[in-house]
């Protein structure tokens, strides 16, 4: 019996950095429109990051405090080079060390491989860039110079480790898919910190109308992050410009030192991927367990058609993510509204429109299992029961969530009054919304790639379908909402009685919407063979 040779770490580490510029090579030859949005991407990130650079080496000098101002980016950078694996791991081939647990690689050179691949790309360049920028904010003189020498680098490296060390530490986590629901959540939650983030900082600046710009408001925070590698060598060369040589020694050393516990975490959890195997080939294969609490469905077909949709939007990557998103969208709106002081309770009819759009390109999410469908479409009572079953469980959750938002708005604007009519609009737009979603997906399908990024919702070269669909269902729902939002209009600037939304809307939303899943349902028979080309087109 042989084994296999190892060969030796320059070998490896040459193959890793060669395999990473051939995934970047291949990744731009996938489409021009690809190569196009990268180059672009990457062009306009390094103009943004030199304008901040530059801004930042400007405020040197004239303003008091003007190093704070790096000490806050660099925390920013610092979260995201840290938070960012956990949310696009499946779209990075290279962060994922699992595909090279079949080769004969020893840890070390691994991890000299990886980390030299880990600084090939627009990130860690746009990073060196931005890192230059806050150190200019804060250095003084020559010595603050030869300083920076060391803590640019520095910087750079523990904010590479970071990520790759936090990537390699959840790898078995983040490719499964509680890793992928993991990244749709922690996607929303990012989302509210920016949010939040932008609202604080228009808080602390907004108010500032004088031409002297007070940074003083970030001394509190900086005075504390300051202390925090790798942001500590990034300030390292301001505290040898005010003298404090012996402050910026222990900032390099805290640096130093994190870079040392990150490799050596890394390269821990390099060497367990790497002779630990997964947990998903060890397991006995168990059968499919009935699960309890569908007996409130419809019968027939219908209730089938909704139980499969909500197992899906929980279980599919690709759903899940278009419904958080959904969510998402509506909270963040919904929270900035009520800090900057210009919410109202009828926001509640976004609700209704990002949600009812859910039916949007249903059958471009089934993908290649749309033959299974396409096969029991027999009669249009069949495409009837279809699209009513897809309908029902999009109202199954819709309509709690536009509930239990409205009393939300309500108790933080204190419109309880307007209450009644918001949630008759939003219903209204739920049901003008799923007419047109059903509508839409049997006319102009689009093609969803089933790879392993949720995020990617569209195959290459159908933007204008996608266009088609958002946009053009978005001004839909706009035109059908137009007699419940064009009572409710009058009723507001005539002091008219606005309680008759209650019952209105949704009845008016329910007729919209059998409308308009009669119609798509009168189409789908015919349109078979055009959405299956669609579905199964990769």
């Amino acid at each position: 019996m042989t084994t296999a040779a190892v060969p030796d770490g320059r070998t490896v580490v040459r193959g890793l950095v060669a395999l990473k510029l051939r995934l970047l090579r291949n990744g731009l030859r996938r489409s021009p429109g690809r190569t196009a949005v990268y180059v672009i991407g990457g062009v306009l990130g390094l103009a943004l990051a030199a304008g901040l650079a530059f801004g930042m080496a400007m405020l040197n000098g004239r303003y008091a405090g003007s190093g704070n101002t790096g000490v806050m980016l660099l925390g920013v950078v610092t979260l995201g080079w840290a938070a960012l694996p956990l949310f696009l791991f499946s779209s990075d081939e290279s962060s994922d060390p699992t595909r090279l647990t079949m080769l004969p690689l020893r840890p070390g050179p691994l991890l000299r491989g990886s980390l030299l691949a880990a600084l090939i790309g627009p990130g860690p360049l746009i990073s060196l860039v931005l890192v230059t920028g806050a150190v200019l904010s804060g250095a003084n003189g020559g010595a603050s110079a030869a300083t920076a020498v060391v803590a640019v680098p520095l910087a750079l490296l523990c904010l590479v480790t970071l990520s790759r060390a936090v990537a390699a530490g959840n790898a078995r986590m983040l490719s499964s898919r509680r890793g992928k629901d993991f990244a749709i959540f922690g996607g929303l939650a990012f989302a509210l910190l920016v949010q939040a983030a932008n609202v604080g900082s228009q808080s602390i600046f907004g108010r500032q109308h004088d031409k002297d710009l007070d940074l003083s408001p970030l001394k509190p925070i900086a005075a504390v992050l300051r202390w925090i590698p790798p942001i500590s060598a990034a300030d390292a060369p301001r505290s040898v410009g005010e003298g404090e040589y012996a402050v910026a020694l222990l900032q390099l050393a805290a640096a130093a030192v994190l870079l040392v516990l990150l490799l050596r975490w890394w390269r821990a959890s390099l060497q367990q991927l790497m002779v630990t195997a997964d947990s998903s080939t060890l397991e006995v294969a168990r059968g499919v367990q009935n699960t309890p609490g569908w007996r409130f469905l419809p019968q027939g077909r219908t209730g089938a058609v909704m139980q499969r949709h909500l197992r899906y939007a929980w279980r599919e990557p690709r759903a899940k993510a278009a419904l958080f998103t959904s969510v998402g969208m509506t909270l963040v709106i919904c929270l900035l509204s009520v800090v900057q002081g210009w919410s109202s309770v009828y926001l509640l009819a976004m609700t209704g429109s990002f949600l009812g759009l859910q039916m949007l390109n249903l059958f471009g999410m089934d993908g290649s299992a749309f033959w299974m469908v396409a096969a029991t479409l027999r009669t249009p009572a069949d495409a009837r029961d279809e699209l009513r079953g897809r309908a029902y469980a999009v109202l199954s959750y819709a309509v709690p969530v536009a509930l239990v938002l409205g009393l939300v708005l309500a108790a933080a604007t204190g419109d309880w009054a307007g209450l009644p009519s918001a949630i008759g609009l939003a219903l209204a737009v739920l049901g003008c919304g799923i007419a047109l979603g059903s509508v839409f997906s049997v006319l102009a399908p689009y093609t969803m790639p089933a790879d392993s990024n949720p995020m990617r919702n569209a195959a290459p070269g159908q933007g204008g379908l996608i266009l088609l669909n958002q946009f053009g269902s978005m001004l839909g729902v706009a035109v059908l909402a137009l007699p419940v939002g064009g009572y409710l209009l009058w009723a507001l600037t005539s002091d008219g009685p606005t309680w008759p939304l209650l019952p209105l809307g949704p009845l008016y939303g329910a007729l919209v919407a059998t409308l308009g899943i009669r119609l798509a349902a009168a189409k789908l028979l015919d349109r078979v063979p055009e959405i299956m080309a669609k579905a199964i087109e990769r």
